[in-house]
């Protein structure tokens, strides 16, 4: 009797634990980072997945869910609406009726087996379920911003909508809101401003930012409204010499870090970082199918220099996977070469990971900038990002270059050194290790680009 009490308590415990789901994200006290509900740091490892809704049935939702999670992916990022003309899924459910965003196509039940029953949002809710279980979180875009740009969506519209999305996913942890959708704020002010207000009124514990144009930042326009927990970028997918218009936009190029410099100097202090730099295997610049493709190691080049400059963590994106591209598919865009389910492996997406295991292995809410560190720093591809906490120094170089360190400037006394390889998360330990004033560093292999490493430096 006692045996059979004891499991039938056991599994009453994992349903309760089960039904209680991820703890809520939350803004870390000194305003830099996340961090859980239960105050352990959150490191923000997301991946593109724009069209996840829309083009992959229940079994596909999965694998793409799985193969996220086993690669360390902790945040998806999809619109909830892309087109308002034609948003339906791949069971034929339109999301609106008469393409009105204030009139969701809502059915009475959610039995998948029963096509009356199951509707478009009946899908969103279970893949959210899904992503729950997996311990992912979904970063929701309400609906694309050239929707609003183009006049789809008024104020009062966009309340509406942002009420029934508050009131469908309030009591969802793994939920965060991301306003906008890819145009600048000053293209739909007014209904963004009124999304991101009634969202933080009926949904105050999910955490809200606003998705911007390429090569601008949230904070641009939106730093100082009270629905804004964080700053999110978009650096773009242009290179250097691409990145030579529109006045409105800064002129980085790929350095992706003078972003986060921008942001980390603003009042009050909030999080900030890449929410979508260049996709893994893209043409440079989108359009053009002949130019070069972004790579592995650009993709991590992106990840180490803005999260070493002060971002809260750092976006993913594959040209294949954010379309959900199969083979022949009319809608295939940007020189796209592959079915999502090959890329899905691309080398990037599975070294995001080591990234991740890097900052949260080590002390995090003590983690600053610190280029102060570095004596000979360089520009574009020759620059080396320098990140520090109480007990620890990381250096970022590209392309192998040797590179000197101040080590007097340091805020410990270095026992050990070591080289960390972003392409593996394997470290060799530096045998012969001295502290003078300045160090000289030589990673591994010869200097060319891609040949990048992470100097560690430990009491």
């Amino acid at each position: 009797m006692r045996k059979v009490f004891t499991i039938a308590f056991t599994i009453m415990f994992f349903f309760v634990q089960a039904q209680k789901g991820l703890p809520l994200l939350r803004v870390s006290s000194n305003g830099r980072f996340f961090q859980t509900a239960d105050g352990k740091p959150f490191f923000w490892l997301g991946d593109t997945g724009w069209l996840l809704f829309v083009k992959c049935n229940r079994e596909e939702a999965i694998k793409y869910l799985d193969t996220r999670k086993t690669q360390g992916f902790n945040v998806i990022q999809v619109m909830v609406l892309h087109d308002m003309n034609n948003t339906k899924n791949v069971y034929g459910d339109f999301a609106l009726i008469n393409e009105d965003v204030s009139n969701p196509n809502v059915t009475p039940g959610n039995d998948h087996r029963n096509a009356e029953a199951y509707d478009y949002w009946d899908h969103v809710d279970f893949i959210v379920g899904e992503a729950a279980k997996r311990g992912i979180y979904m970063a929701l875009v309400p609906v694309w911003g050239s929707n609003v740009k183009g006049g789809k969506v008024n104020v009062q519209q966009g309340e509406a909508y942002a009420r029934f999305l508050a009131d469908r996913y309030k009591n969802r942890n793994n939920i965060i809101w991301l306003n906008g959708g890819d145009v600048r704020g000053t293209e739909g002010m007014d209904v963004w401003k009124a999304i991101g207000t009634i969202l933080k009124k009926y949904d105050s514990k999910h955490l809200i930012t606003y998705h911007p144009r390429g090569r601008t930042s949230s904070s641009d326009w939106f730093h100082n409204e009270a629905w804004l927990d964080f700053n999110m970028f978009q650096s773009g997918h242009k290179n250097y010499a691409q990145d030579t218009v529109s006045s409105e936009s800064r002129h980085y190029g790929e350095d992706n870090w003078k972003y986060i410099n921008t942001d980390y100097q603003l009042q009050p202090v909030k999080p900030t970082f890449d929410g979508e730099p260049s996709y893994e295997n893209i043409p440079h610049g989108l359009h053009d199918s002949l130019q070069p493709r972004w790579k592995a190691a650009d993709l991590r080049r992106y990840a180490y220099w803005s999260v070493f400059a002060g971002g809260a963590g750092f976006t993913y994106g594959e040209n294949a996977v954010m379309q959900f591209n199969k083979m022949g598919d009319w809608t295939a865009n940007y020189g796209v070469t592959m079915n999502w389910k090959q890329a899905i492996l691309s080398p990037g997406a599975t070294q995001m990971i080591y990234l991740k295991k890097l900052m949260l292995g080590r002390s995090y809410f003590d983690r600053i900038p610190a280029q102060e560190l570095v004596v000979d720093n360089g520009e574009k591809y020759e620059r080396v990002a320098a990140t520090q906490g109480k007990n620890y120094a990381l250096f970022y170089v590209y392309n192998g270059r040797e590179f000197s360190v101040a080590m007097a400037k340091l805020p410990f006394n270095p026992s050990k050194a070591s080289w960390f390889d972003p392409r593996t998360g394997q470290k060799q330990v530096i045998a012969e290790h001295r502290n003078t004033a300045t160090n000289k560093y030589d990673p591994p292999g010869e200097k060319e680009n891609g040949n990048d490493w992470v100097l560690i430096l430990e009491k």
